[in-house]
Formats: structure tokens, C-alpha cells, sequence
């Protein structure tokens, strides 16, 4: 590797032997200018994707890692990472959908506020169906209501960040499509900067999207488990505090009147106080996991 390379280019692939064949030619022209690496990930792919990179084997900026099965979105981009020396690295989708003047664009942004990630925002540009996009609204509506996220477009493919932060925080991350979602939540929760930077994207030509219905679900449960690990209580207090009050609201006209305390009451009280208690376990439990990798 060149040691005046600062950055490298992550392109996680799946089945998408027609899209490189239209934007890979380009990316490289491209990097070679820049003096950029691309490390380009062959996730288990059933065309003709890895009979393709066979091509570019001799190429001395490109290095081509592939999975013998398909593991998903976010373990091509975590071999991608571990495989990566630069100091910067910046996540590309393999549907042909970016530009490549962005690139530059998040570099700069990054390198001028001494940032420690930029998210390439999305936001204003029509999602490419209508369901993705109430998809992602859902997505970031939840997020932001667990944690404080201070970017809009926390699910974009395309980011740059610091490698040597990225590498640390491989472990929390997922193998699934969470993984963007993921790993910006992961960064913000540790109190890195996390910028946004707009950027564009085309329709997608070749080839059809993996994201759906389970998809969104999946990203949901990794953001309910991103809450969990930096601040459980976000979840259990309010699920006590609501316990404590549906029990005052069913129990208190019974005591009042002279009845005692019912047994929906009663259980609505020590559901309340179990889940407190849940609450500060997890928060042990989250402080333990984190120093132990710290």
C-alpha cells in the first residue's frame, strides 16, 4: 500500500456483477488521481461477480476480499474494515447509486471540522419507493425517540470515518443491513462527532434492492439493543414510571373506598418496581460490557 494514502474506499457486494461493471472502471480511474484505495467485498455473490474482479487482479490500488457464502451487508463491510490501513474510510454502496464527486465532498467535511464521522444525508432527495421510505422514516422516528441523534439520515450507506474508531467499535456492530444504523448510533452514544454532509444519488439501473419488510425489522431490534447497551434505563424507567401509573389510576378508587388493594393492583406494583430493578441491572451489565472492551 502506498503510505501516502489516507483513504480507502469500502464497497460491500452482493449480486451486483452488472452495476460494477458500469461504476467500478470509473471509481478506480478516480482513486488513482486521488491516490485512494478501494477494498471491494464480495459477499458470497451467485452471478458472475467474483469471475469479474478476476480482472482486476493485478490492479495495485484495489484489493478484492470474498465471502464464500453470503453473510450480509454489514460483514462485508466489518472484513472490509478489518482489512483496511488507511486512516480514513469511507462506505460505498455497490448499486451504482452514488457520485463520486462526494467522496470528496464528505473528505473535506470531515478533515475541515476534525470530525470523527460524516454521514452522507440523503434528506429531501425521493426514496426510491414509497415503501423504503416510510420504512426509514419509522426507523429514524424511533431512534430519535430512544437517543438523542443529532443527524438525519443515521441509515446511509455512505459515510466516512476514522478507521482506527471503526475497528474499535466492530463488536456492537451487526452483519445485517442495521449495520449503518448501527454504527452511526454507536459512535453519537460514545460522544464522537458525528457530522451530515448532503449528498446525491441516482436511481438504481441493474439489478433489485435486498432491503424490506424484515429488514426494517431488524433494524429496529439492533436500535432497541444500541439503547439497552448505553442507557437501559431509557427503556425500563419509563415502563416502570408507566406501570406505577396505570396502577395508581385502577388502584387508589379501591383503597379509597375501603376495599384494599385489588390484585391487578398488586401486580401492577411489582411489575412496575421489577422492571426499575431490571433497569439498574442492565445498567451494570452495559457498564461491565463496555469497560471490557474499552
Amino acid at each position: 500500500m502506498n503510505e501516502n494514502s489516507q483513504l480507502t474506499i469500502i464497497v460491500p457486494a452482493f449480486d451486483e456483477e452488472k452495476n460494477l461493471k458500469v461504476f467500478l472502471p470509473p471509481l478506480l480511474s478516480y482513486c488513482r488521481q486521488n491516490n485512494w484505495r478501494i477494498i471491494l467485498v464480495n459477499d458470497g455473490s451467485r452471478d458472475q461477480t467474483k469471475a469479474y474482479l478476476k480482472n482486476y487482479e493485478q490492479e495495485p490500488i484495489l484489493t478484492v476480499l470474498h465471502h464464500k457464502l453470503n453473510k450480509g451487508y454489514g460483514a462485508a463491510i466489518k472484513s472490509g474494515i478489518r482489512a483496511c490501513e488507511t486512516e480514513y474510510l469511507i462506505t460505498y454502496d455497490a448499486d451504482g447509486q452514488h457520485f463520486l464527486e462526494d467522496i470528496e465532498k464528505l473528505r473535506c467535511c470531515l478533515m475541515d471540522n476534525d470530525a470523527d464521522m460524516v454521514v452522507g444525508s440523503r434528506k429531501g432527495l425521493k426514496s426510491s419507493s414509497h415503501f423504503r421510505g416510510l420504512g426509514k422514516s419509522i426507523i429514524r422516528l424511533i431512534a430519535k425517540i430512544m437517543m438523542t441523534v443529532p443527524v438525519h439520515d443515521i441509515n446511509s450507506g455512505m459515510k466516512i470515518y476514522r478507521t482506527d474508531l471503526a475497528k474499535k467499535y466492530l463488536y456492537l456492530t451487526t452483519d445485517t443491513m442495521s449495520f449503518s444504523d448501527v454504527i452511526t448510533l454507536v459512535f453519537i452514544n460514545n460522544r464522537h462527532l458525528v457530522l451530515e454532509e448532503p449528498i446525491r444519488i441516482k436511481e438504481r439501473t441493474n439489478g433489485q434492492s435486498t432491503i424490506g419488510f424484515q429488514t426494517a425489522f431488524q433494524t429496529v431490534m439492533e436500535i432497541l439493543h444500541i439503547v439497552i447497551l448505553f442507557n437501559p434505563m431509557k427503556i425500563f424507567l419509563p415502563l416502570s414510571i408507566i406501570c406505577f401509573i396505570l396502577t395508581s389510576i385502577w388502584g387508589l378508587p379501591l383503597v379509597f373506598e375501603g376495599r384494599g388493594l385489588s390484585i391487578a393492583s398488586l401486580l401492577g406494583l411489582i411489575l412496575g418496581i421489577l422492571l426499575f430493578l431490571l433497569g439498574l441491572i442492565a445498567e451494570q451489565l452495559s457498564l461491565i460490557r463496555r469497560n471490557q472492551n474499552a
